[in-house]
């Protein structure tokens, strides 16, 4: 399995539009970070995760022939809204591609994209051809297990993602206690650190540090990063078996 991190910024990427500040001025490319996404590839398959604002620039940046699938964190539109580019895809392959979240995440995207919602006929370059699926259980998706991961982003239930020993879990406030033995024995974990200070709907970086400490996988990347946080001065700074994560790194277990 191969996990690549197509973008692991937060809602307004860094740098942010017209900001002066030492993190957006960097030159460090790992704190050059677009809208959080990430690409799993297992067992020949390329599942996505999210369609961020920047899918375009991130699949020609990262680019894969195929997408096999695409996961929904949750209906935020730094994760949703690059969905209208799947048609390049859906073109390519001749083929609808299923998507998948829980029943509000689905529910949602057919209300905002009813267009792209398959409904027969001929696979054609105009609009995506997408078959929502929802997603309350273990799945095998193309071959897949993939668990999905319930997690609180302030009032909402959100889904993180578990594929192998590898687990997905960005904007997130809260694990729930019934979502830890979802998260035992992990190889990798990616888990949002947005800022140092607090927000009612994320993780800060030392909340997130102690939730990763206490779910004790082998490695820990941090993700859905602010430009608040420097690689250069707290990315120095974290126990040994976490970091930061950034745009292009590459993940193989």
């Amino acid at each position: 399995m191969k996990i690549t991190i197509l973008g692991s910024g937060t809602s307004g990427g860094v740098p942010m539009i017209n900001c002066q500040c030492s993190v957006c001025r960097s030159v460090n490319p790992k704190n050059k970070r677009l809208r959080s996404s990430i690409l799993i590839e297992v067992n020949g398959k390329r599942l996505l995760v999210d369609t961020t604002p920047d899918f375009r620039q991130q699949m020609l940046r990262y680019p894969v022939p195929r997408l096999d699938a695409v996961l929904y964190t949750h209906t935020h539109a730094d994760h949703i809204m690059g969905l209208d580019d799947l048609r390049r895809f859906n073109y390519l392959q001749k083929e609808t591609i299923p998507i998948y979240g829980n029943a509000a995440t689905i529910a949602h995207l057919q209300t905002v994209f009813g267009y792209a919602i398959y409904q027969g006929g001929p696979i054609h370059p105009g609009v995506p051809h997408l078959l929502p699926q929802v997603l309350d259980g273990v799945q095998d998706i193309q071959g897949v297990e993939v668990i999905p991961i319930p997690l609180m982003h302030g009032q909402q239930e959100i889904l993180g993602y578990r594929v192998g020993n590898f687990a997905y879990c960005t904007d997130v406030s809260e694990i729930q206690q019934s979502s830890y033995p979802l998260l035992e024995n992990l190889d990798v974990l990616i888990l949002e650190a947005l800022r140092d200070k607090p927000h009612p709907n994320h993780l800060t970086l030392k909340q997130a540090v102690e939730q990763a400490k206490k779910i004790n996988a082998k490695q820990t990347w941090f993700t859905h990063i602010s430009h608040i946080l420097d690689e250069d001065v707290q990315g120095k700074n974290l126990p040994v078996n976490m970091a930061f994560a950034y745009d292009g790194l590459q993940i193989e277990l």
